[in-house]
């Protein structure tokens, strides 16, 4: 499919691949970003992929809006429809407990024991499909559609960085403290985002992630480790 190129304002352009979740438009939208990335534009100052469509902010006294449509419609299908080999992050998940209060409501809502929810939830291997919302947060597709449920009615004013939830059909691992809707089953000691780092997001957009449950007593070692400084997890694969 020809993606669409579509104004935005004066100054930015969306490039939509899609119109639904789907991990092919996805990768289109990441493999377009890193090619425009290694184009090196002149005038284009930002490139913003999300789940299906890829925003392109240009300023417009450098490059016009009709010029940069000119560039993107010269770009070959081929540079476009290939991703780069992906992450996988398997993530400790301290699952329940203060953090994860809302895994034995959801457990409720789905007539199964707890650890059958931790099963599920552990089992699946998710893609980020973006980072968005918050430095460094991670929108997660491929839960499990079991899983699949809407979120609270009314948010909670303070999550705490490295919560793990569900909103509808998807995951997410949280990256700063703040208020949220989602329904939260899990906590991570990671810091997915981090600004003293020389590279502040952990994760990107085309990653893959897994979960691994720990307990409470790892849980506290490797938080202490990531205060510390420590980086406790590395990519375990690319494919």
């Amino acid at each position: 499919m020809q993606p669409k190129i579509l104004p935005c304002g004066d100054t930015a352009l969306s490039l939509q691949f899609g119109e639904t979740i789907d991990a092919k438009a996805n990768a289109r939208v990441i493999a377009t970003a890193a090619r425009l990335e290694g184009m090196a534009v002149p005038g284009l100052v930002d490139i913003v992929p999300t789940y299906r469509s890829l925003l392109l902010r240009y300023d417009p006294e450098i490059v016009s809006g009709a010029r940069l449509e000119t560039i993107l419609a010269g770009l070959a299908p081929d540079d476009c429809a290939s991703e780069a080999p992906s992450r996988l992050w398997v993530v400790p998940c301290l699952y329940g407990g203060e953090v994860g209060q809302d895994l034995d409501e959801l457990a409720r809502m789905k007539g199964m024991p707890p650890d059958e929810i931790v099963a599920l939830h552990s089992a699946a291997e998710y893609r980020i499909y973006m980072i968005g919302f918050a430095p460094g947060f991670a929108y997660l597709g491929g839960l499990p559609e079991i899983l699949h449920t809407p979120r609270l009615p009314r948010p909670r004013q303070n999550i705490p960085a490295g919560a793990i939830g569900i909103g509808g059909q998807q995951g997410n691992i949280n990256s700063v403290a703040g208020p949220s809707g989602w329904r939260f089953i899990g906590w991570t000691p990671l810091r997915s985002f981090d600004p003293s780092r020389t590279e502040p997001f952990l994760f990107r957009a085309g990653d893959r992630i897994r979960f691994r449950p720990i307990d409470a007593a790892e849980a506290q070692v490797l938080a202490g480790r990531v205060a510390a400084g420590e980086a406790i997890l590395q990519p375990e694969a690319m494919a």
